[in-house]
């Protein structure tokens, strides 16, 4: 799908749809909605008077034109009640737009601005959310399907901007819409993929190509290696898999960062990604039911952020140094597998009592983190699908956050809402983390059910330190039902909030 951006009048346009929009109880249309339904005699006007079209959010309808104008269809899609108006809604709309363009195989589109002029909008922002939104819209994952396959038939998408001066805005911000819209389809598609292809090797290949692609270090270690670096709570997790683990780094720097000659390197902002790649979790000896297990492909989902987000940076050039950290093992049971009651030593030293083999998330970031303190740091952010006690809390759209500094917590927040991706705020409440003491080591990894999704940040915490840090418990990393932006399956959270995290702190 190409983008395009154009000035010129909306009923001019030569498509095969025409993508308008209506504020919720709007008594008429406003604006181009307005210029388009004057030049079909008032047919929006009088569909709103039936009350037929409410302009609920991502509520469509669908106008033929019979040839009053050069496009054979309209669709109106509704923006939801005017002071609920914001970036998140506006990707809805437009991705529900999308939607109807690819139901009525639509090749060409053009659309107004959602958002721009009575919404309050820029035309750089509301091009970049259209754009964002129409890309998620149209995500479909059927790789692996042989029938009833119907691919994306837009082939050019086209924004109708009637003054010249804002075409550069808008072009602007249709890059970089594309840019996130890409990285999280690509999170998408990995985390949809089957563990029997997305294998802990498998991440490690794609790390390297996108090194390779985009000009970043890349370092791989191997269970030996993984064995050798002291890194004991991944390896102990590994220990049950056939198929070998790895830890892998990849490294961007800004590109006058990368010469050692420079003679004064400028000091950069370093920030650190941590993503959970259990690419499959049976539970180990602590074993999950047969439900629970069915969709633990998605175990990666953190993993699978962070390899997209180190794409776009790639892409987006930001002044900071980011490090992308994945530590990446299946979680079964084998000859070799850990059990309950086991104790192992950390990268950092502390050792952890394994009271429960289903709790292997928190060990392998546990190291991760560790190994991302050595580096020195100023940030770290890890995104992981722990618990099921955060999907207990907050459900299948919204994902928690934990942080040990206030400022970092409300920026990832507020990055969320800039993607139309949910976080919400819970405690990390000291009182709770007595409950990690063991009576044979420094920690025990699981304390129970109550609280769980608490424990479970807590624990990683542990292994912190100082540094400034935000652990992102990924309950909505994937849904079992259709939204305006996204199919049922993986959701790629929290790939757009960490993109807008970076290039916004």
């Amino acid at each position: 799908m190409r983008f395009e951006a154009i000035c010129g009048s909306i009923i001019d346009q030569e498509c095969d749809a025409l993508v308008v929009n209506l504020f919720q109880d709007a008594k008429i249309p406003g604006g181009a909605t307005e210029v388009v339904d004057k030049a079909l005699d008032g047919v929006i006007a009088r569909t709103i008077a039936e009350e037929s079209f409410l302009g609920r959010l991502g509520e469509t309808l669908v106008l033929h034109t019979f040839g009053k104008i050069p496009t054979s269809r309209v669709i109106v899609v509704g923006l939801g009640e005017k002071k609920d108006l914001d970036a998140s809604t506006v990707m809805r709309a437009a991705g529900a737009a999308a939607r109807e363009c690819v139901k009525l195989r639509a090749r060409t589109v053009a659309s107004i601005l959602h958002g721009a002029g009575s919404g309050g909008l820029s035309a750089a922002e509301s091009a970049r959310r259209v754009t964002l939104g129409t890309i998620l819209g149209c995500y479909e994952f059927n790789r692996l399907k042989t029938e009833d396959v119907k691919p994306n038939p837009i082939e050019v998408f086209r924004i109708v901007e009637v003054s010249s001066e804002k075409l550069d805005d808008i072009r602007i911000g249709i890059s970089r819409g594309e840019i996130v819209g890409e990285a999280i389809c690509y999170a998408r598609d990995l985390v949809n993929e089957p563990s029997n292809i997305v294998t802990p090797s498998y991440l490690a290949e794609a790390a390297r190509q996108i090194a390779e692609e985009l000009g970043l270090e890349c370092n791989i270690l191997d269970r030996r290696g993984i064995e050798n670096a002291g890194m004991g709570l991944l390896s102990a997790v590994a220990r049950g898999a056939a198929r070998d683990p790895y830890f892998i780094e990849l490294r961007y720097l800004p590109t006058d960062q990368v010469s050692e000659n420079r003679p004064r390197r400028e000091k950069l902002k370093k920030l650190a990604l941590i993503g959970k790649g259990i690419t499959f979790d049976s539970g180990g000896y602590s074993l999950k039911s047969h439900s629970a297990m069915s969709c633990m492909k998605d175990d990666m989902s953190g993993a699978a952020a962070v390899l997209a987000v180190m794409r776009a940076i790639g892409k987006l050039r930001p002044r900071k140094i980011v490090f992308g950290i994945i530590p990446a093992t299946e979680n079964v049971i084998g000859n070799q597998a850990i059990h309950p009651g086991d104790v192992f030593k950390s990268l950092s030293a502390k050792t952890v009592e394994v009271t429960n083999t289903d709790a292997e998330g928190r060990l392998i970031l546990a190291d991760a983190v560790a190994y991302a303190v050595k580096q020195g740091v100023d940030e770290i952010i890890d995104c992981a699908t722990l618990t099921g006690a955060c999907v207990t809390a907050l459900g299948d759209e919204i994902s928690g956050v934990f942080s040990n500094n206030q400022e970092l917590a409300n920026r990832l927040i507020a990055a969320g809402e800039l993607c139309g991706e949910k976080l919400w705020q819970l405690p990390l409440y000291k009182g709770y983390k007595k409950r990690l003491k063991s009576d044979i080591a420094d920690l025990k990894n699981s304390a129970g059910h109550a609280g769980g999704a608490i424990i479970g940040a807590l624990f990683i915490e542990s292994f912190v330190g100082e540094t400034p840090w935000a652990h992102i418990d990924l309950s909505s990393a994937s849904i079992d039902k259709d939204t305006e932006i996204a199919r049922k399956g993986a959701t790629g959270v929290p790939t757009g909030t960490l993109i807008e995290y970076i290039m916004g702190s």
